[in-house]
């Protein structure tokens, strides 16, 4: 079946062909043709049979044997494992019992049926080999830039050409702003690559920060040559990104390198992103100016630092409220993902309230004033633990007080209720007057308490209307931002649509726009009760 007539018109010239068109090594063609020779075999002289093949490069032909061990005449109990002594000295005279006997088979007699089998074994290995080639050129290659033709786009993901072999691009690693068409040019980010029964998987993104990152390694030479270090970047794809550079060099500029002459450099990067906005910014290693270095454009008045919980509250002025948030958020959580820390926004009169009402607690707290309240408050203790923390002695030089004076208000500390204090804070707080507007306005229910639209409003509308939301116990100012510019114009609205609406139209994440709706839902019911005890007092 493979023996030829010698030279380079039989099996030498098809192992070299093999060899060449699927570059592949000579080795790993002779070992299939050989394996596919044996199990051709089996197929005629039984499963159980001794066999081995090699191929002989001087007869240009796969030579194939059968091993039988002697045994005792009439002893045969296997004739494809076992043959008599009688004729195993036909074949070797010098035979004995349990001598192994190879002997050469004609591989012509094995019909079609057998080489049909061999031909397929031929073609899987060859395959298995191939694949097992990409695996290897491809599985180091990950953080790379690859680039190819798309082939097609099979149930949302991107199958890409890359000669060789193909790559995917899977729906949640493409981009939302962008369309693609079958033969357009792409290039992908490496995410993965990994074997299957069908072969190696090449998984592609155009969404993670690290193709961003290799964008601008291919785009700044002092980069590529680890001058510039890109310290972290973040992304909301298709929109606007984030990266914080640092220079290895002091005379070279972080940002004015990564930002070119004319801004040829970013906008090379800009354009392959099809317009996604890049925000540059200089790394520092102090994480709170990192983080007001990260929500530029934005003033940062204060930074209020928490350690333990790996949090910052940034204190911003009021015009400068929507600009530190962004548009849905997208400021803050670009700049909470860049610095890796937790990011709570406000602004100045929000803390001065949140500051009256620690003050008014410490006040209560026997032995303390308001005078003292807020020497404390100032010092940053923020709740009655901290005070017990602070201890006695720290109290004496702090408030000038006696020892037994400081003793009894740390005792008193402890035994305080906070927790009690500000609810029945909250119980004989008068209600707002942006919610009395609210029922004075109402058309028929609290529900559809208009919430006016954020379009084309400036920083400081935008701000006292946002205000509104934040009259909700428990919504946030970043959240209340994000509602509004959503278009919710009605608080009956805003717990009308399901949760996954609110995500999908505010960009808020799930769990957050579930409390909120929550919050809301509470205190509509509120707003009914004092409508209800208006009425009754008429």
């Amino acid at each position: 079946m493979f023996e030829t007539n010698g030279g380079d018109a039989g099996l030498k010239r098809v192992i070299n062909a093999v060899s060449r068109d699927k570059d592949l090594d000579k080795e790993i063609i002779v070992s299939a043709l050989e394996e596919a020779m044996v199990h051709a075999a089996r197929r005629v002289f039984g499963p159980s049979s001794d066999l081995e093949a090699h191929y002989s490069e001087e007869g240009d032909e796969i030579e194939l044997f059968q091993f039988r061990t002697v045994v005792e005449d009439d002893d045969v109990a296997n004739e494809e494992i076992e043959i008599e002594l009688s004729g195993a000295l036909k074949l070797d005279p010098e035979s004995v019992l349990g001598d192994s006997i190879g002997v050469k088979i004609d591989t012509a007699a094995f019909g079609r049926i057998a080489a049909q089998s061999a031909k397929q074994i031929i073609v899987q290995k060859v395959r298995d080999a191939e694949r097992a080639q990409i695996y290897e050129e491809f599985k180091d290659r990950v953080g790379e830039i690859l680039s190819g033709h798309v082939r097609r786009v099979e149930r949302g993901n991107i199958i890409v050409d890359l000669g060789r072999t193909e790559a995917m691009i899977p729906h949640r690693e493409q981009v939302p702003t962008e369309r693609v068409r079958p033969k357009d040019r792409i290039q992908g980010f490496v995410l993965e690559v990994k074997r299957s029964s069908r072969g190696p998987q090449i998984i592609l993104s155009r969404a993670h920060p690290g193709f961003l990152v290799a964008l601008f390694e291919q785009a700044v030479t002092e980069v590529y040559d680890g001058i510039v270090s890109i310290e972290s970047a973040a992304r909301d794809a298709g929109y606007r990104s984030k990266i914080a550079v640092h220079s290895k060099d002091s005379s070279v500029d972080p940002v004015g390198a990564c930002v070119g002459m004319k801004g040829a450099r970013v906008q090379s990067v800009v354009q392959e992103l099809n317009g996604e906005k890049i925000d540059i910014i200089p790394h520092d290693p102090d994480p709170a100016r990192m983080v007001c270095n990260a929500l530029a454009p934005a003033v940062v008045s204060k930074v209020i630092v928490d350690e333990d919980n790996h949090t910052m509250e940034v204190i911003v002025a009021e015009d400068q409220l929507s600009l530190a948030i962004g548009k849905r958020g997208q400021n803050v959580r670009l700049a909470a993902q860049l610095t890796g820390w937790r990011l709570d926004i406000k602004s100045e009169a929000k803390l001065e309230q949140e500051m009256l009402g620690v003050k008014e607690m410490f006040a209560a707290i026997g032995g303390l004033g308001l005078l003292r309240a807020g020497i404390l408050v100032n010092e940053g203790i923020g709740n009655a633990q901290e005070l017990v923390e602070l201890g006695p002695r720290a109290l004496e030089r702090l408030l000038n007080l006696e020892e037994e004076e400081a003793q009894s208000v740390v005792e008193a500390a402890k035994t305080f209720d906070e927790e009690a204090f500000y609810q029945d804070r909250a119980q004989k707080s008068e209600i707002s007057d942006e919610a009395k507007e609210l029922l004075e306005n109402a058309s028929a229910s609290p529900e559809e308490a208009a919430i006016p639209s954020a379009e084309g409003d400036s920083s400081a509308d935008l701000s006292e209307k946002v205000a509104i939301f934040q009259n909700v116990s428990g919504v946030g100012e970043a959240a209340a931002h994000a509602l509004a510019e959503a278009g919710y114009k009605t608080l009956g609205d805003l717990i009308a649509d399901s949760v996954e609406e609110v995500s999908s139209r505010s960009g808020l994440a799930l769990g957050i726009a579930r409390t909120v709706q929550i919050a809301v839902d509470r205190y509509l019911q509120e707003l009914r009760e004092i409508e209800k005890a208006q009425k009754e007092d008429d």
